[in-house]
């Protein structure tokens, strides 16, 4: 495996896709090339590629005790509950979660305690808080990320086929620039690379030369009892639930969105309003990765802190919201036309004693191509520690439902749609999502170590309408299972191991069986088995 990850660094290396590293009297010297990047932003990713190659062995040594931050588990409910913070409590937000000092969405931490040389442990710590002003207001931080991954998929797509096998490399690095408490401007810088067998022609967010994935800037006004927020740019958006909205760090490139974003936050209420536009990917550098106007996402979430005593020792959270996707070119029965979506929906989540839950359920109204859109969509997931102690074992289900109807014919469309959901929570490998979907799977998870996490799952699979097709994470139909005529899907068994080594290393594995059932069978598809692992070190 690791033959093959230096294959694929020589093969971007060879055509410009990576930093290459030149000796210079037995030392590396990095060489980036950036073709038309500002100068300043080159000198920072010179300065992240150094350090995600670099070791420290006192970062390497940090104790489990102090808290690691695993990989997101798909089979956990969607966002467990954190203490709250001042004003609105940061978990729920709408700005993910964070632990050990990581986000998935870099620009959420919060690194000013390295200011203090005493709480530094070596020299990316340093990096953490860089001052620019002798009264330390303005200040740096620079993040970075190298993930090496390995993909094996047997019948890729479902279908009888040879082994696919995908060696995949992504690097990031980002700076985040603090101008007093009030102003802030983040930059991040991806490259996402593939290759192996039989992997046929890589979707733009597996491999891409260099993409900047996020830049935005941001204002923020502290006042007694609220904090005002406006944020313009290129950025991550997850102020939903994970099947509704996610960063879907499962691709090599994360999705990112283009516009604005303000929000209004007290201390037991708060509302997020947003307009942004799609990105649409190339391959090559950041000059062909652009705004697609043809897709519009707008609307607004509220959250209300529901007291702690309402259900004895409880952390709740009620979210009501109300979006709409305007979409030129929506694809419903193997055609496209203009489709306007609007959600009216209701989350709560959170933790009631050792009881973490997260339910939403949304109507979904507007219009495909002159016809009704009426879709529902209901998402139940719980999970029950069985201990006191965190690394206790937990027990958990989760039951979904995602109406369907209406692709294949003039009459009302009732396809439920997710905006841009996490893409493998129904299967690791792409093939279900929640449009005309029923899911029940039952899920065990265990930790004989604070840092170590193995989870269980076993899923069953039907569609909720027998005339429409069985969807793919993509949102595109499983050609012709629109005329099976069979409830079940599939059945899957998945596992995934977690091994959080210290706060920035952690080591994931993933298996999982997708035994397809009648509605793929009679169309001409078969079962799979997929196995994933992967190394992850960030700073």
């Amino acid at each position: 495996m690791m033959r093959s990850w230096r294959r694929l660094w020589e093969q971007n290396r060879a055509v410009g896709r990576l930093p290459g590293f030149q000796a210079d009297n037995g030392r590396a010297r990095a060489m980036l090339h950036f073709h038309n990047i500002p100068l300043l932003a080159g000198r920072i990713w010179l300065v992240v590629a150094f350090c995600l190659t670099a070791t420290s062995g006192r970062a390497e040594a940090q104790s489990v005790s102090q808290g690691n931050n695993p990989a997101p588990d798909p089979f956990a409910t969607r966002a467990p509950a954190e203490p709250a913070v001042t004003t609105y409590p940061a978990p729920a937000a709408g700005d993910g979660l964070t632990t050990s000092g990581y986000n998935l969405s870099r620009w959420a931490e919060d690194w000013r305690k390295m200011r203090d040389p005493k709480n530094r442990r070596d020299f990316l710590d340093r990096l953490k808080f860089i001052p620019l002003t002798r009264a330390q207001n303005v200040y740096l931080t620079l993040s970075g990320e190298m993930r090496l991954r390995l993909n094996q998929t047997s019948n890729p797509n479902l279908k009888k086929g040879p082994l696919q096998r995908q060696d995949i490399m992504r690097l990031v690095g980002g700076a985040d620039l603090h101008v007093t408490r009030y102003f802030r401007a983040f930059g991040e810088l991806a490259h996402g690379g593939v290759s192996g067998p039989n992997i046929g022609k890589p979707a733009a967010s597996m491999r891409n030369r260099l993409f900047l994935q996020q830049y935005f800037a941001e204002a923020t006004v502290p006042l007694a009892t609220v904090h005002l927020g406006a944020r313009y740019g290129r950025q991550e958006f997850t102020d939903g639930a994970n099947l509704l909205t996610s960063q879907r760090d499962n691709n090599t490139l994360r999705f990112a969105l283009n516009g604005t974003r303000f929000w209004i936050r007290g201390k037991r209420i708060r509302g997020d309003f947003f307009d942004f536009r799609y990105t649409r990917l190339g391959q090559g550098g950041v000059r062909d990765d652009v705004l697609d106007r043809g897709i519009r996402f707008s609307g607004g979430t509220a959250g209300l802190v529901i007291p702690r005593d309402f259900l004895g020792k409880s952390r709740l959270y009620l979210d009501p919201f109300i979006w709409r996707l305007r979409n030129r070119r929506a694809v419903w029965g193997g055609l496209a036309g203009r489709e306007e979506r609007l959600y009216y929906g209701l989350r709560l989540w959170g933790d009631v004693d050792r009881l973490t839950l997260d339910w939403v359920g949304n109507y979904q109204g507007g219009h495909y191509e002159g016809r009704r859109i009426e879709a529902w969509q209901v998402f139940m997931a719980q999970t029950w520690r069985l201990g006191v102690k965190p690394t206790a074992p937990k027990i958990g289900f989760h039951v979904d439902y995602a109406s369907g109807g209406g692709a294949y014919d003039k009459k009302t469309l009732r396809n439920a749609l997710a905006p841009f959901g996490n893409n493998i929570y129904y299967s690791y490998q792409l093939f279900l999502t929640p449009t005309n979907l029923i899911a029940l799977a039952p899920n065990v998870t265990v930790s004989p170590l604070e840092s170590f996490r193995l989870t269980f799952e076993h899923q069953f699979a039907w569609r909720a309408s027998l005339s429409d097709a069985v969807y793919r994470a993509n949102g595109s139909a499983f050609a012709g299972t629109q005329n099976t005529r069979a409830r079940r899907v599939a059945q899957s068994t998945r596992a995934q191991a977690v091994w959080t080594l210290t706060p920035r290393l952690s080591l994931t594995g993933r298996y999982e069986h997708l035994q397809a059932g009648p509605a793929l069978t009679r169309a001409s598809y078969t079962s799979s088995d997929f196995f994933a692992g992967w190394a992850n070190y960030r700073f």
